[in-house]
């Protein structure tokens, strides 16, 4: 599966891959076309009731391999920052990631805390060498969190990427980048395989296609979507409308094919 994951990657025809929030929904993303699909920590945590950022490694690879076994296309987990701030931590957490089935994993390089949000970088490269190490064989994502946490300095994100790339990342990954000038320049700086993050009023897979992307992905955004229907049936019935109950239906017919019983061959 990493091997089949890793060849989707092709840069000018970007994988798209869908993040799941749950086996249910993974299932229908595969049943839909998509060639592999991904965890997403934040809907993940919404599942639980909680925010982004709060769940445990024991609850992440095993969510993890919950979607793994659910489908039979490649699936990569967002393990966030590895939970633990060591090599060694890391290393352990891309252990569980060979355990769970998975065919690929992101590491990122924040830390948690407000004072210092992105580890020195020596350091993060540190901690790649050691998921890369540990992994077996799994497409490791690394991930510079610098656009996420008001640090939006091309340069350094940039260089460390670079170093995540030396240090055994299959693909390279900036969330919060979106400017399509400064994604090209990423593309050409580097010898692996992007991934792009689609925003609001970003720029759209074609145009990241054409910037030289290998991948393209939603995070949470589908679950969102998903919470967004809920929210407008639940509003519906409350104003008296049962209108909902329409759309239900018709989504029913998608949920029941993707949810039936595998082939067991």
């Amino acid at each position: 599966m990493a091997r089949t994951f890793l060849d989707l990657h092709r840069p000018g025809d970007p994988l798209l891959l869908a993040n799941a929030w749950d086996a249910g929904s993974a299932r229908i993303l595969a049943e839909l076309g998509y060639a592999a699909v991904a965890t997403t920590s934040s809907g993940f945590a919404a599942t639980l009731g909680r925010a982004d950022g709060s769940v445990s490694r024991t609850e992440a690879l095993g969510h993890a391999a919950a979607v793994a076994a659910a489908v039979d296309v490649p699936v990569s987990a967002d393990l966030e920052n590895g939970f633990g701030d060591t090599p060694d931590e890391v290393a352990r957490t891309a252990e569980g990631a060979r355990g769970a089935g998975l065919a690929g994993f992101s590491i990122e390089d924040a830390t948690g805390r407000a004072d210092a949000p992105v580890h020195d970088a020596t350091l993060a490269a540190e901690r790649i060498a050691a998921a890369a190490e540990a992994s077996g064989g799994l497409v490791l994502t690394g991930r510079c969190e610098n656009y996420l946490y008001g640090r939006p300095d091309l340069a350094d994100t940039i260089t460390r990427l670079q170093a995540y790339q030396e240090a055994g990342a299959d693909v390279l990954f900036a969330p919060g980048l979106h400017a399509l000038k400064d994604i090209a320049t990423l593309v050409r700086a580097v010898d692996r395989p992007v991934n792009v993050l689609l925003r609001p009023g970003g720029p759209t897979p074609a145009e990241l296609a054409e910037a030289g992307v290998a991948r393209v992905s939603v995070g949470g955004t589908f679950a969102w979507a998903a919470y967004a229907g809920l929210i407008e049936a639940a509003r519906e019935l409350l104003a008296g409308g049962t209108a909902f109950h329409e759309r239900a239906g018709e989504a029913r017919v998608v949920i029941d094919r993707a949810l039936a019983p595998r082939d067991a061959g």
